[in-house]
This record gives structure tokens, sequence and C-alpha cells, in this order.
């Protein structure tokens, strides 16, 4: 069989999360209109594994899937093919053909996503369906030092709402925050993240720049005192970046 690995680029605005549910072909989801545009094309029935699952509304800069093939294809043809049948708010950016063993999930080693903020008293206008807007500066240093927090491995089940019949063991590697004006990104790298712990880490950073809660809180959750969860941030704000391999 022939393996091809693809990078893909979307607006997750208007879709409900990368994968779909089951065999649900109707679901409105990144990889349900993924399939059908490469099906139609090859003439094959396919499956579309991918390095990290985004959720609702979650965007992607660099998302990579793969998907086999009994008959080869020219991999421009299938760029080429795909960037002009898919919806406008998806794109892919490469393709190109991988070793059969190749799989874009079971292989991934780490994966970043980021949150942009918009700290300004006003908001953006061109800028407000893809940053979160605070309507004043953060307490950025509060911010860093709950972050160092987060650092290595710890039991993020507070921090999602997957079911818990797997382990809930993550290795965050790095966190950083870049400020730039009005505008701050969050980067979390980890080895994985489960459904909704990027939002719902992010959310707790927002509640300690904000002031609301003391940056020694993430030691508290992770120590499993009783603590009040903080509400995960807002989906449209955060972006997969990309899958180290």
């Amino acid at each position: 069989m022939y393996n091809y690995k693809i990078s893909i680029q979307y607006d997750g605005g208007r879709y409900e999360g990368w994968q779909r549910i089951g065999k649900d072909f109707s679901a409105n989801t990144v990889e349900n209109k993924m399939i059908t545009v490469i099906e139609k094309m090859t003439g094959e029935k396919i499956e579309l594994p991918c390095g990290c699952r985004t959720e609702t509304g979650v965007h992607a800069l660099g998302q990579i899937a793969n998907f086999k093939l009994l008959q080869k294809k020219d991999k421009n043809d299938i760029k080429n093919y795909l960037n002009r049948y898919l919806p406008r708010d998806i794109a892919v950016l490469s393709v190109e053909q991988v070793d059969e063993r190749f799989h874009s999930q079971l292989n991934a080693k780490s994966k970043t996503y980021m949150y942009v903020l918009d700290m300004g008293n006003v908001a953006n206008v061109f800028k407000r369906k893809y940053s979160y807007h605070t309507f004043h500066r953060l307490n950025i240093e509060a911010m860093q030092k709950a972050s160092r927090f987060f650092i290595g491995e710890h039991d993020f089940k507070l921090f999602t709402t997957a079911k818990k019949n797997k382990s809930t063991v993550r290795n965050v590697e790095a966190i950083n925050i870049n400020v730039q004006g009005n505008q701050a990104v969050i980067e979390i790298t980890a080895n994985d993240f489960m459904h909704n712990m990027a939002r719902y880490m992010i959310g707790m950073l927002l509640d300690i720049g904000n002031e609301i809660r003391k940056p020694e809180i993430v030691n508290d959750v992770f120590a499993n005192k009783e603590v009040t969860m903080s509400f995960p941030a807002e989906s449209y704000g955060l972006f997969l970046k990309n899958i180290m391999y």
C-alpha cells in the first residue's frame, strides 16, 4: 500500500472538531470533509488518523494526518485536487509519500498548542475571531510563575473532560508566554493532550493573570487539594501549532 502524509491548516470556527464520532459520516468535522474529498478523488475507502484531535472551534496551523491507498497517486496531484475541492477554510500545505509504517497519531512525539490573547482596552475588530479579548493587561509575571508548576510529568485528571478509564498522566515539556504590544501568546508543548486539557490549563492561567487566583493553585490541584477548577478557555483563541515526530 502507498502511505501519504499530509500537513493541513484549518479555521475550526464552523466545525465540530477534527474527529467524527463513531460512524457518523454526516457530522460537520474536518475529518469528514477531508475523507469525502479524498475518497471521491481516489475511488477508495480510507481511514484518516491525525496527530492531534482538535476540539470544536479550535484551529490548526500544522495538523498532520495520513491515509493509505492501494493505487499510487502523484503527491502534487493529491495536493492540488484537495485544495480545489475542500472548503476554503481548510488547506493542504504539503503531501508526501512516507513509509507504510508511519502513523500520524501513534508516531507523534510532542504537540504544541498556542493561545492568542488581545489585551487591549478595545478589542481588535479584525482579530476578534482568533484571539480572546481580556479587556485589560494581565499579570503576565504571575502567569509565567504559574506556568512553571505545570512543567514535568503530572496527573492532569482535573484538566480534562476525557473518560478516566485511561491514564491521565501527561508530560508538559514547555510553556512560553510571549508579549508584543497588546497581544500575548501562550504556547504549551506536551507529549500528548487529552480532551480539553489545553483549554483548562489556559483557563487557569487566565484566572491567575486576572489575579482571581494565586500561581500556587496549580500545585494545589496536583496535590489533590480541594480546588474549584477554572472554566476552560474559549476555543476560538486556540490553535494547534505543530506536531513533532
